[in-house]
């Protein structure tokens, strides 16, 4: 493997990890935008990695997260715009 992908990659798991850490420590929380965000960046960061040193299950759980984050993305997105209310 390569040193940048392997660099991208232990970013993109040390963002999710940071992330996950202050969601226990009551930093952040699963409502707000961030945490969504860190993790599906982070995810990405990892995937990327995965293009140069393949790993099956890696690959699995990163779909699987990065899939997860979008779909938590979109609910957010679609409160927000409800409670915003109908526009003129």
């Amino acid at each position: 493997m390569t040193l940048i992908p392997s660099i991208v990659g232990m970013v993109g798991a040390a963002m999710i990890l940071l992330a996950y850490l202050l969601l226990q420590m009551g930093r952040m929380t699963t409502e707000g935008l961030w945490y969504t965000v860190v993790n599906l960046v982070g995810s990405l960061m990892i995937l990327f990695s995965l293009f140069f040193d393949f790993n099956l299950p890696a690959l699995f759980i990163e779909v699987v997260w990065i899939s997860v984050s979008v779909v938590a993305l979109v609910r957010l997105f679609m409160k927000r715009r409800r409670a915003r209310g109908p526009e003129a």
